[in-house]
């Protein structure tokens, strides 16, 4: 299997990354001169150039992170058949050892809280100057790379302006327009799209041993939302948790109705959070406890001065949760839009496909009860919500507003 089978849809991304990958082969075995990397990003008009810099953007779902990793699989490749097949096979050590995150001088960068701070970006950064340990490449993968902060982005750009010789940036993120201009202009843009549900549904069935049926529905609920789709499919309280949302236009009919509705719904998210926590912060602490001196599993005292640490992991989980019920939160919203989406497609006699076909009677009860810019308006109170939350409105007050406004329409 190589590297690129589970890049979904982005047939023109996979030939560039591929093409980089094999002049980057070339500048590591010699076949072309080392001033072939220049500091500069290459023009994009030199189609597959290798460069040392490299910014994957699209919409949620669409592979950004895949399409990082398979490259900087690609980049790491060793496999004896590489100068006839290309870069990239998957199956030598170098390809798996990059794709399953234990290569060591494959570095991934993935965060699970509100942002990306200076201290953590000045750790990269050190990490960039390094010469490959083992690799052919140092590679850094920064999947988030819309929550640095202005900071963490200031002190990137310095090593993205200076790298070292055989170091290369993988940055990852939704738009250009997260991304500071002074970063993304030192970058080799590809732009990735939303897969069509049914390649998305071939991957599932095909990498995960989804059932056709259930792995077509679920692509079609998350509209080609690879990750989205995965969690439907094989999730079965992810796909009860989408049942409740899909409910909700049909229980706002009075005020008492939409303010129990929002309560439930922040109530929903924030049992995700604490599930996602129960899994992972027992683990952490645990194993901290441990690394400190204090006996796993007893509650034993830790040693002193050791208190600081284990207050920061603390603070740490309790930012991770606050992201968690926020996503979670938004992820119901997404769903909540795609369903106000197909009522609009049926009111306005649309031959696109309705995603959340396992509720097609409550979205022709809608459709008939409502004309189509009563819908716009709820479709735009959904919206509204969503920024209201990236402002660090209350939760709970900026759901009511958005059930109150789908009630009003």
């Amino acid at each position: 299997m190589a590297v690129w089978d589970d890049l979904v849809g982005q047939d023109r991304v996979q030939e560039q990354l591929a093409a980089a990958a094999r002049d980057a082969d070339a500048l590591v075995t010699g076949a072309a001169s080392a001033s072939a990397l220049s500091p500069a990003p290459a023009p994009a008009s030199s189609g597959g150039s290798m460069t040392h810099a490299w910014l994957f953007t699209g919409p949620p779902g669409s592979g950004r992170s895949t399409a990082a990793r398979a490259f900087a699989a690609a980049l790491q490749c060793v496999s004896p058949d590489r100068a006839l097949n290309g870069p990239g096979c998957g199956f030598c050590d170098g390809c798996h050892t990059s794709l399953v995150g234990t290569h060591a001088d494959v570095e991934i960068v993935r965060t699970d809280q509100l942002s990306i701070g200076v201290k953590e970006t000045r750790d990269l950064v050190r990490r960039a100057q390094l010469s490959p340990a083992t690799g052919r490449w140092q590679v850094i993968v920064l999947e988030d790379a819309d929550r640095l902060t202005e900071g963490a982005g200031n002190v990137l750009l310095k090593a993205v302006e200076e790298p070292a010789p055989r170091t290369v940036w993988l940055l990852c993120a939704p738009s250009l327009e997260d991304v500071l201009p002074t970063i993304r202009s030192r970058c080799r843009l590809l732009t990735l799209r939303t897969p069509p549900p049914a390649a998305v549904a071939d991957l599932l069935v095909r990498r995960d041993g989804i059932e056709p049926e259930l792995a077509t529905q679920a692509a079609r609920a998350t509209q080609g939302h690879i990750g989205r789709a995965r969690r439907l499919a094989t999730d079965e309280r992810a796909r009860a948790r989408r049942a409740a949302v899909l409910k909700l236009p049909l229980r706002v009919d009075d005020i008492g109705g939409c303010l129990k509705a929002a309560q439930e719904l922040i109530d929903a998210a924030g049992e995700d959070a604490k599930q996602v926590a129960e899994e992972v912060d027992t683990k952490e602490t645990e194993e901290l406890r441990a690394a400190l001196g204090a006996a796993a599993g007893t509650g034993g005292r830790l040693p002193r001065g050791t208190a600081g640490a284990m207050k920061e992991l603390q603070d740490r989980q309790k930012r991770r949760a606050t992201r968690t019920q926020r996503d979670s939160l938004d992820l119901a919203l997404i769903d909540l839009t795609g369903f106000y989406r197909d009522v609009l497609a049926l009111q306005l006699g649309s031959r696109v496909e309705i995603a959340n076909i396992d509720a097609r009677d409550a979205l022709e009860r809608i459709a008939s009860a409502s004309r189509p810019e009563r819908t716009l308006r709820r479709i735009e109170a959904i919206i509204e919500c969503r920024r209201a939350l990236d402002r660090n409105v209350s939760p709970l007050l900026a759901v009511e507003a958005m059930t109150v406004a789908l009630r009003a329409g």
